[in-house]
């Protein structure tokens, strides 16, 4: 007699059903979004933010949620566009120049044109927290009404996820919980940025899990903002 095997559970929904579900899951990430890039925009308040590192008009904080934390960087681009910028952090193809963990990043599917499931996968020569592991990502792009452009990622259901894609032998699939961009327009063609995200890498959690991730947002930023001011502006706005 076969019996089931509780780790290899899978679901196949129809495409329709997949969009309506990722629909109603990004429009609460884009609202959490927002919130982290309005609340306490210099530092003070109480909404739970602690900074960790202000320097060079960069800063990195903190917030826990539940068990784990998530994480916020802002940082003002001076003569960078909205448009430069976001082009940048969107091109999946470029996304191991500002990310030198990432193995490959590829579109499984594209549900409309302004939303998307990719597979972001990291090898084992990454770092601890990401060393061979995988994720099975929505990505949705809005332009609010001011203007303001929104980026929101975060994985699938692990069942969606398996019916979508089949986790690799070698591989652990971890838990984007919430992720994304906040680009504001600012004069001059300048723009401020806020990057959020909160991981559940799934496995062993090194001591030092809050260090690394704040030393590699450090690093994306860096990367991020020489690829943006390299990047030409289409006269567009």
């Amino acid at each position: 007699m076969n019996s089931p095997t509780p780790c290899s559970r899978s679901w196949s929904i129809s495409e329709d059903s997949l969009r309506r579900y990722v629909h109603f899951a990004s429009e609460n990430c884009i609202q959490e979004l927002l919130s982290a890039s309005d609340s306490s925009r210099f530092g003070n308040g109480n909404d739970g933010w602690k900074i960790l590192t202000l320097d060079n008009g960069v800063e990195i904080s903190k917030r826990r949620s539940g068990s784990l934390h998530t994480f916020r960087s802002r940082w003002l681009l001076k003569s960078v566009s909205p448009q430069q910028f976001i082009t940048v952090a969107n091109a999946i193809d470029a996304a191991k120049q500002w990310d030198s963990d990432l193995v490959e990043a590829k579109y499984i599917k594209d549900l409309e044109d302004n939303l998307s499931i990719i597979r972001l996968r990291f090898g084992e020569n990454s770092k601890p927290l990401f060393r061979n592991r995988e994720f099975i990502v929505y990505e949705r792009r809005e332009t609010m009404e001011d203007g303001t452009l929104v980026v929101a990622v975060a994985s699938l259901p692990k069942e969606i996820a398996a019916g979508l894609h089949p986790k690799q032998n070698n591989s652990i699939r971890g838990l984007l919980l919430q992720s994304g961009w906040v680009v504001e327009k600012l004069e001059d063609d300048s723009c401020m940025v806020t990057y959020v995200v909160q991981l559940d890498p799934a496995g062993w959690l090194p001591k030092c899990f809050v260090n690394r991730l704040n030393t590699k947002l450090v690093m994306i930023i860096e990367n991020l903002r020489k690829l943006a001011q390299a990047c030409p502006t289409n006269g567009d706005t």
